[in-house]
């Protein structure tokens, strides 16, 4: 063993080793770079570099704000995708909102990061702001920073996930417009489809939560709406146009209105309200349609009424001549289930009538209206959904509530009937009174009519409406009345 002051150092030794050497390296640089070529100079540093330099364990992507000439998607994403990370450390946020705008769009400054996690790992998120030396043009960009071992998981898997979930918070954002020829766009209404369509905002505020509908008969709408949405590859793969065909029928004040304005909320869809009578023949119908746009629900409502439909026999009997300047079945049909059908993805359409009878056979069968949601009088479970909505109270606390669930059960009232009773004071006692009193009055004078009916052979389901109608009327005429009567 040495002794231990046999390796001990003194400060001026240090020193002096130290000038030496640097003194070496002055000269070696020097002769470097007088004597060896300038590309083999740039060798020997890079050489340097990777031996002495320590080799970094993460990874950063740079995801600019353009992609060639194009806007880059992965960027876009990446802003929406974000808003919904920050956190209470975050320093600093950029706030906006256009006229527009229900809600404040709120996004990271410059130079703010945010840290997500990925499959038990974590990604680092920094936005970067810079401007060229003139400072006329500013470059936006992201720096998204990860291990190198999550490489691949994170170039494939997290990217495509930041996507998918930017366009699901894009579509839940989304202003569903409501599309009518009849209806100009001002000069403030943007993203407004071509084709002489007009639009405004669908602020409907029907939902399947406020629907006074049968529970099961909106669980089974909802999901099939469902299932359309994810079957892309499937209506691709099996060789059929991805859409779906709507039949609502039923008595007017059922609803029907309700239900389009309730899935297109839930879908985030645009709605195409086309009126067939404004059409002048097969030819323009074709152009119409097709100046619609994906994700969007067409809505045709009394189609047995709306137009000229003819049935198929009766386009037979007709010659070129009288069929010309007339929208037909065949026109319709060969949209809804022809090549043309094949124009877009994700469409939706819906036809309303009073009378599914009157229908022809070949409007009705799958393919064409897949599902037919019959929109029958209300139920008494339909009716808990209205005193929730009206009066802001479960049915069930209210004594009065059980009696006319079972007076509507037994009798034939629309919602929207039920629905103007329900607004006729602000006092609960007082409505729900008077739902006894005119759901009663309502079993009456079905009863009555029903006696008719059954010995007047002559009277059709028609006159039957028309009778109800009346009666309803004058029903409502001496209510008025008494209501004036009193004093307050």
């Amino acid at each position: 063993m040495f002794p231990s002051s046999d390796f001990s150092f003194s400060p001026s030794s240090l020193f002096s080793a130290y000038a030496s050497l640097t003194g070496f390296l002055m000269l070696f640089k020097s002769m470097l770079h007088d004597f060896v070529p300038e590309q083999l100079r740039s060798y020997f540093y890079r050489l340097f570099d990777r031996f002495f330099t320590p080799k970094s364990k993460t990874l950063t992507v740079i995801i600019d704000e353009n992609f060639g000439l194009n806007r880059n998607q992965v960027f876009d994403a990446a802003e929406m995708y974000l808003r919904n990370k920050i956190g209470p450390e975050t320093e600093r946020l950029r706030v906006g909102k256009t006229p527009k705008q229900k809600h404040f769009t709120i996004s990271i400054e410059k130079g703010e990061e945010i840290v997500d996690s990925f499959e038990g790992s974590e990604v680092k998120w920094s936005y970067v702001q810079s401007e060229n030396e003139k400072g006329d043009k500013v470059k936006r960009f992201y720096e998204l920073t990860f291990e190198k071992k999550l490489r691949e998981r994170v170039m494939t898997s997290y990217l495509t996930q930041v996507v998918a979930e930017s366009e699901e918070i894009k579509r839940n954002l989304r202003v569903v417009k409501l599309y009518s020829r009849d209806v100009y766009a001002s000069d403030d209404d943007d993203g407004c489809a071509g084709g002489n369509w007009g639009c405004i905002s669908l602020e409907h505020p029907s939902t399947f939560d406020t629907l006074a509908m049968d529970p099961d008969a909106k669980k089974k709408i909802i999901d099939d709406l469902e299932r359309f949405l994810k079957r892309r590859e499937f209506y691709k793969r099996v060789g059929k146009a991805w859409k779906r065909g709507y039949l609502l029928y039923g008595p007017p004040g059922t609803g029907k209105s309700s239900l389009i304005a309730a899935m297109a909320n839930y879908l985030k869809f645009d709605v195409f309200d086309l009126e067939l009578s404004s059409i002048y023949d097969n030819g323009e119908l074709k152009r119409v349609l097709l100046s619609t746009t994906n994700r969007s629900i067409l809505v045709i409502e009394d189609i047995d009424c709306n137009a000229e439909v003819m049935d198929r026999e009766a386009e037979k009997e007709e010659n070129e001549e009288k069929v010309r300047g007339k929208v037909t079945l065949s026109g319709i049909l060969n949209f809804i289930d022809g090549l043309w059908s094949s124009f877009g993805d994700e469409r939706i359409i819906v036809f309303t009538t009073n009378h599914k009878d009157r229908l022809d056979p070949a409007l009705l069968r799958p393919g064409r209206m897949d599902m037919h949601v019959h929109m029958s009088y209300c139920t008494g479970l339909g009716f808990r959904v209205l005193v929730s909505n009206y009066l802001g109270l479960d049915g069930l606390n209210h004594p009065l509530c059980e009696e006319i669930e079972r007076l509507i059960d037994s009798t034939e009232v629309t919602p929207a009937e039920l629905a103007e009773e329900l607004m006729q004071d602000d006092d609960v006692d007082v409505v729900l009174r008077g739902v006894v009193s005119f759901v009663e009055t309502r079993k009456l004078e079905r009863s009555k009519l029903k006696e008719k009916v059954s010995c007047n052979k002559d009277v059709v389901i028609d006159d039957d409406e028309k009778q109800i109608d009346k009666l309803k009327k004058k029903n409502a005429g001496k209510r008025k009345g008494k209501r004036k009567s009193k004093t307050y």
